[in-house]
């Protein structure tokens, strides 16, 4: 087996970890092909950036352990790599709690690194309301069961988490974020991100305009009647 192929390194964010100063780790490759997407050169795993020196991120968070409170691990997706076990191990041996991004199709993936506890946080992404449409955004003809049982997964086996969704005009409406809050009833938290047009996978949502706060903010009251916690982002 060889090493976790990371394409992206940011030493410190106060953004991608609520509450906390966190490394965050990018990797390539990815099972979906969301148009909206904005890593768009990280969604091939073959994408033409090289990848950084495994060893060389792991000296820089010994080095800075006593300032950063955590290590985030994004995408791409990361669960597609069965070298992630071995190189988060390896990050908690320095003491940091990770957390990770993913888009929730692989769930025997996640069960694993949740038993192992080799993560503490969890953010899942869920890309539309639990029907056809979410093969639209996802870009791909997925099977919907994997994305409930990671759901009912994170529900369920105590680990701490968020689900979100990124609202992309004429993609989603109102009905379909509270579709998705109604599904999640109970969830401890939702976010609902603002849709960015930069850079997107399919260019011609580039020209797109996000929607506007006061939409995002009735959205965001419909949603608490289901999750209490929603909120934007």
């Amino acid at each position: 087996m060889g090493e976790l192929k990371i394409k992206k390194f940011i030493t410190n964010s106060l953004i991608e970890w609520e509450g906390r100063i966190s490394a965050v780790i990018v990797v390539g490759g990815c099972n979906f092909v969301c148009p909206f997407c904005h890593n768009r050169v990280l969604v091939k795993a073959n994408a033409a950036s090289a990848a950084i020196s495994q060893d060389k991120v792991l000296q820089v968070l010994q080095e800075k352990k006593d300032w950063l409170d955590g290590v985030v691990i994004s995408g791409g997706e990361p669960c597609l790599n069965h070298e992630l076990f071995a190189f988060i191990k390896k990050v908690k041996a320095l003491g940091f709690p990770i957390k990770i991004d993913t888009n929730g199709y692989q769930p025997r993936m996640l069960e694993t690194l949740i038993k192992q506890k080799l993560v503490d946080y969890v953010a899942m992404d869920i890309k539309a309301p639990l029907n056809d449409k979410y093969k639209l955004l996802s870009g791909t003809n997925l099977n919907l069961n994997r994305i409930k049982q990671s759901i009912a997964l994170l529900r369920t086996t105590g680990i701490d988490y968020e689900f979100r969704t990124t609202y992309v005009p004429s993609l989603l409406e109102k009905n379909d974020l509270v579709e998705i809050a109604a599904y999640l009833q109970g969830s401890k938290r939702f976010y609902i991100q603002q849709f960015s047009p930069e850079e997107t996978l399919d260019h011609s949502l580039s020209n797109l305009t996000p929607y506007p706060m006061n939409y995002l903010r009735e959205t965001e009251l419909e949603c608490r009647k289901y999750v209490t916690n929603s909120r934007i982002r």
